[in-house]
């Protein structure tokens, strides 16, 4: 069956996270994004795209990505491969339409790019051929965290290199906020654990502007501050910056302009990682992670450096970090069950005893009468 026309207005950038924070829904996604993650598709998802053009290849066989079946899954064209000179031939705003496999600007009747036009079946072709070159990434892997061991040793080992902060962490359970896979639901999970045991908040990046989503302040945030709102930065939270391990930190210059102050975090690993190391070396309690990366296919989608560092940070810190997903499966409420119970009876006799004693209870004695045989028959269904 052929695949139908898409018109509308284009957006392009050569970084999918910053297009992402402008994109409209119905509007044409321009990227240039080799091996489409599953965090930017879920990004790209969540702005209702018209359709996706890639100026790059979206699987490229390294590995089994899962960027581009999260869009077909959720009904959004994608066009593939169109070469990166389509930044050139497309501005900002233009109307552009997707007729097939070629990209057009709005009523012309030559294509200024042409693709591959992405379907299920030929997404799930190549993810399965992907599969096989696995063992080719693995390789690379375990050479790069070998070097990554190398020039972060004394901080993994030893901890030289964390920065002094003002915020207390040791003693603490410490809830670690990265706007990565499925971060609303875990929140939405851990409402009742973090109610209860009142963890310290620490964002990352855009992470912090994921807390206040749900009506939560960071006390720290953590990052290179080029995916966090000026909003959340100056939420009151403190700043720990990423920095590269020469000492350049360009969310220094950021943060200064908005006339706030922070303490630079030089690592070669990745902002989630720092985040942990900081918590566990600042001796939390316990760090319990919200949107991070386990499974090896959420590994390879941040690229070998990134791999190493998440790798050697969990090996570091050990068992006191925990996935969300664990906390809201084991977790439970230090309120017995039976206390409820206890709670529900009590204001329920209350009730019904002041209602019968007085005047105004007389008429309704039957009904009363009728709802605490009903209350005994479903308690004892309980007990």
């Amino acid at each position: 069956m052929a695949n139908p026309g898409v018109s509308g207005v284009a957006r392009l950038d050569k970084r999918t996270k910053n297009l992402t924070k402008r994109l409209q829904p119905g509007e044409i996604a321009i990227i240039d994004h080799v091996d489409l993650d599953r965090v930017s598709a879920e990004a790209l998802v969540a702005c209702a795209p018209a359709a996706v053009v890639n100026a790059r290849t979206s699987i490229s066989g390294r590995y089994p990505n899962l960027g581009p079946a999260i869009l077909l899954e959720a009904d959004i064209p994608l066009l593939d491969s169109v070469g990166p000179f389509v930044f050139d031939e497309v501005n900002e705003g233009d109307e552009v339409r997707i007729d097939g496999k070629a990209l057009y600007l709005a009523g012309g009747e030559e294509p200024i790019a042409d693709g591959q036009r992405h379907t299920m079946e030929s997404v799930s072709d190549l993810t399965d051929a992907a599969r096989a070159g696995l063992s080719t990434q693995i390789e690379a892997f375990a050479a790069n965290t070998l070097e990554y061991l190398r020039n972060e040793k004394d901080l993994l080992l030893d901890g030289v290199g964390v920065p002094d902060v003002d915020t207390s962490f040791r003693g603490r359970h410490v809830l670690v906020v990265i706007r990565g896979y499925h971060y609303k639901e875990d929140l939405a999970m851990l409402r009742s654990y973090i109610r209860e045991y009142r963890p310290l908040l620490v964002g990352v990046d855009g992470g912090a502007d994921a807390l206040l989503e749900v009506g939560m302040k960071p006390d720290v945030i953590v990052g290179d501050m080029d995916s966090v709102t000026d909003k959340a930065l100056m939420s009151g939270a403190e700043l720990v910056v990423h920095a590269y391990r020469d000492g350049r930190a360009p969310g220094l210059d950021r943060i200064e302009k908005l006339g706030l102050s922070g303490t630079a975090f030089p690592a070669t690993g990745t902002s989630e990682d720092v985040a942990i190391l900081l918590a566990d070396e600042k001796g939390a309690e316990l760090i319990v992670a919200v949107g991070t990366h386990y499974t090896l296919i959420e590994f390879l989608d941040k690229g070998r450096a990134g791999m190493a560092s998440s790798f050697l940070t969990r090996l570091r810190v050990g068992g006191k970090l925990i996935d969300a997903k664990g906390v809201s499966r084991l977790y439970r409420s230090r309120i017995p069950a039976w206390t409820v119970v206890l709670l529900v009876v009590a204001g329920l006799v209350a009730v019904t005893v002041a209602l019968w004693v007085t005047p105004t209870g007389e008429a309704y004695r039957e009904v009363i009468a009728s709802w605490w045989d009903q209350f005994e028959f479903w308690l004892r269904g309980i007990i």
